[in-house]
């Protein structure tokens, strides 16, 4: 396995305020692989992205990245972990105003030592004739389309998504996840996607359940359906 999560535990608060968010997580992504993770609000299941992302400290358990195991790096080293390891794509862009479409974009392949070509990825991305543009000037669609770009720019092992249609519209939703699905084919980058849309599981290799902190079941999915046929 290329992600390993072992036994997991997260906290929040002091005392008698202290509630157990994460309760014992075990799972695992192989490397190359697509993998949903599924459930309501308050499940966990974006509180374990961020631990996977290093954004949060672990309580308990270990989290393995490769030969990585983030529960026992340095504030330092967790954030090399995350410069050189990890791409982000949230539900809500997060996109630089005052930089252009391929700024953005540049912006993610500066801190790599081996970016993917920005020319590459706006023509992969649909976002060559809009290049010049600033965010301001960009459908919801086309935003989400520019942050993945910068997100991938800098050629990331494993690409980390939370709610990445959350803000879109049906048909924007469906363009998304074909981009991802896209990606996953082209440069093999191992993608999680946090999402509580269920029709979203069928696109991947394996699928994650939560509720209430724990996982409450693992799938693989032997044959998959593609973004562009999914409805929901």
């Amino acid at each position: 396995m290329y992600l390993k999560v072992e036994n997991i535990k997260k906290y929040y608060g002091q005392g008698e305020n202290k509630i157990e968010v994460l309760r014992g997580i075990d799972c695992g992504v192989e490397k190359g692989e697509m993998c949903v993770m599924l459930g309501p609000s308050g499940s966990g299941k974006s509180t374990l992205l961020n631990l996977i992302g290093g954004i949060e400290h672990i309580d308990g358990g270990h989290i393995l990245v490769g030969d990585t195991d983030l529960s026992k790096l340095s504030r330092k080293e967790l954030a090399l972990y995350r410069r050189n390891t990890l791409g982000f794509i949230f539900q809500f862009y997060h996109l630089v105003p005052n930089l252009t479409v391929k700024e953005n974009i540049e912006s993610g392949a500066y801190l790599s030592k081996n970016p993917i070509s920005v020319e590459e990825l706006m023509e992969t991305l649909g976002l060559t004739e809009h290049q010049n543009k600033y965010p301001n000037q960009l459908s919801g669609g086309q935003q989400q389309r520019t942050a993945i770009g910068r997100a991938l720019a800098k050629n990331p092992s494993l690409l980390l998504c939370d709610e990445p249609t959350g803000a879109l519209d049906y048909k924007t939703s469906k363009d998304i996840l074909e981009l991802l699905e896209r990606i996953n084919d082209k440069y093999k980058t191992t993608i999680i996607i946090v999402t509580h849309n269920d029709a979203i599981k069928n696109m991947a290799h394996r699928v994650m359940k939560l509720r209430d902190g724990k996982i409450t079941k693992i799938e693989t999915n032997s044959f998959r359906i593609k973004a562009k046929d999914l409805e929901w």
